[in-house]
């Protein structure tokens, strides 16, 4: 017998173990939450390693991936999932992701559209080096970001337009500033993220990239990229605020830890080629400290006016922050 409790936490092992820009499922998501977002990233995280990590092939990116698709099918239509042994090259916990994941869609109802959404991005990731416009690296990004601001929300309870649209700028933006933090790692991968239309307006070169020289024009070129990044990040900053409980401080510690790395992009010169920006144990009293003033009076950046609290459909407000399942929040 499967035993489900064993895989979920098997997932939150994962979960705690990478490093990432924003907190996956911390204790600020309710704790009727963590463990089927920590079931969606362990999914997500092992189809990344796929496409990006070691020395594999592009053969044996395209198996593992095919093969992380045919077992979320099976996932979905319940099927014996041990029928597939662990292939080469996947984690030794494929059996507990997808028994998790599989128990996660059905319980919560997700689209499994959504996780196609991730894999064919992650396909993308190992045959296409460069994008030619910013449409074509917002439509990357629409896979490869979007779909997990949507299954948080689906998790939560929230199925609203809105609640996506904002959610889809917010993922948008991290995504965007965990290309500029890597620009030259995925370089050295055979990728350039930022488009051949933003770099042919500002003269910079790939050359420059391949002989780690920051010219003026990259300085131009990431400071552009930065504003449009910040832009997104502040047109999705009402969710934040849009919903209930701790679901919204777990939002806003994200994007406070997205606007953080981009405060330090510009405060190193928008120097993406020798400098890689990243969070610490040493931003936690500063995360906290702006947490406590966005609650008081609003984060720094007050882009748009006061936000409507909705709420999830679904679900029903209680006394003590309780959800349906009848199990309250730590």
């Amino acid at each position: 017998m499967v035993d489900v409790a064993a895989a979920y936490a098997s997932c939150a092992r994962d979960a705690r173990t990478h490093y990432e820009n924003f907190p996956v499922a911390s204790r600020l998501v309710p704790r009727d939450m963590r463990h089927h977002v920590a079931a969606v990233y362990a999914f997500a995280r092992a189809a990344d390693d796929f496409a990006d990590e070691g020395q594999r092939p592009i053969q044996e990116r395209h198996r593992l991936l095919d093969g992380w698709l045919c077992r979320l099918r099976d996932a979905v239509s319940e099927s014996d999932l041990s029928t597939r042994p662990v292939a080469p090259g996947e984690p030794s916990n494929t059996h507990d992701i997808f028994v998790a994941l599989g128990a996660t869609i059905r319980d919560k109802d997700l689209p499994p559209s959504l996780f196609e959404d991730l894999l064919s991005a992650f396909r993308q990731d190992v045959t296409v080096g460069r994008y030619g416009s910013w449409a074509d690296v917002m439509d990357y990004c629409r896979r490869s970001a979007n779909p997990i601001g949507r299954l948080v929300l689906r998790i939560a309870g929230y199925r609203d337009a809105q609640l996506d649209g904002w959610s889809d700028s917010i993922c948008c933006a991290l995504q965007l500033t965990n290309f500029w933090q890597d620009l030259k790692i995925d370089f050295d991968r055979g990728r350039i993220y930022l488009p051949d239309e933003e770099m042919r307006v500002h003269g910079a070169s790939a050359a420059d990239l391949a002989g780690s020289v920051l010219t003026p024009a990259w300085i131009r070129a990431a400071a552009s990229a930065v504003r449009r990044t910040r832009t997104l990040m502040d047109d999705g900053r009402p969710l934040c605020d849009a919903v209930r409980g701790r679901l919204g401080y777990e939002l806003r510690a994200t994007w406070l830890g997205g606007t953080r790395i981009l405060d330090r992009l510009e405060a190193a010169g928008y120097d993406m080629i020798h400098r890689r920006p990243s969070l610490g144990p040493a931003d936690v009293p500063w995360l906290a400290w702006r947490m406590l003033a966005w609650s008081l009076v609003g984060p720094v950046r007050q882009a748009h006016g006061p936000s409507t609290l909705r709420e999830p459909q679904g679900r029903r407000e209680q006394g003590r922050g309780t959800t349906g399942s009848g199990q309250g929040e730590p």
